[in-house]
């Protein structure tokens, strides 16, 4: 899991942040990006791609990363943004203001799946990187868990959808609440359901 990370390191780049993202398919709710920066001394076996984590385990994972990170920064784009610029130029969107909270320099980025388009940043894509590199792999842990949360609040402001369960994704439960209330302020406008377009 540290393979990319030490290549870099042994050809002089000091921060290398991982970049992972949450909530990209979810019908309600923000895309957030985690940008991670370990020192070179730092790794932990348990730290693995989040969806394979419980969500305890993610929870105190989560605080351990940012115990031992050298930085941590999150970006969250909104559910308006996603409907305006699409969800592929948000979760970007949300990754660039990751990164630019790390106020590192000069950093590398290891990025799970695609480059960031205009990034001023060398970066490597990995397909799979949550399972391959220990930087994106906490990167993922800490999106998911600070979006969790958020979906947690969002819950407390829109009981009737049950997004402490599903967490904006399209269960069968959401789809229905859907049909019942109509769209939240919350939800994303342009990802239809089937069965809401004529509503």
């Amino acid at each position: 899991m540290l393979v990319y990370e030490q290549n870099l390191w042994h050809n002089g780049h000091r921060f290398v942040a991982g970049i992972d993202e949450a909530g990209r398919g979810p019908l309600a709710g923000p895309v957030v990006a985690a940008a991670v920066v370990f020192p070179q001394d730092v790794f932990f076996l348990e730290v693995d791609d989040s969806k394979r984590l419980k969500p305890e385990k993610r929870e105190r994972l989560a605080e351990e990363i940012k115990k031992n990170a050298v930085a941590i920064g999150i970006g969250i784009v909104g559910p308006e943004d996603i409907d305006r610029i699409n969800i592929l130029q948000a979760t970007y969107m949300a990754m660039r203001q990751a990164v630019y909270k790390l106020s590192l320099s000069p950093l590398y980025l290891l990025v799970d799946g695609r480059k960031i388009p205009d990034a001023e940043w060398p970066q490597t894509p990995i397909v799979k990187g949550d399972s391959l590199s220990f930087s994106i792999a906490a990167a993922s842990i800490i999106a998911k868990v600070t979006r969790d949360a958020i979906m947690y609040d969002l819950h407390r402001k829109y009981p009737e959808y049950g997004f402490e369960k599903h967490k904006g994704y399209g269960t069968k439960s959401h789809i229905e609440a859907i049909l019942k209330f109509g769209p939240s302020p919350v939800h994303r406008k342009t990802f239809k359901v089937r069965q809401w377009g004529n509503n």
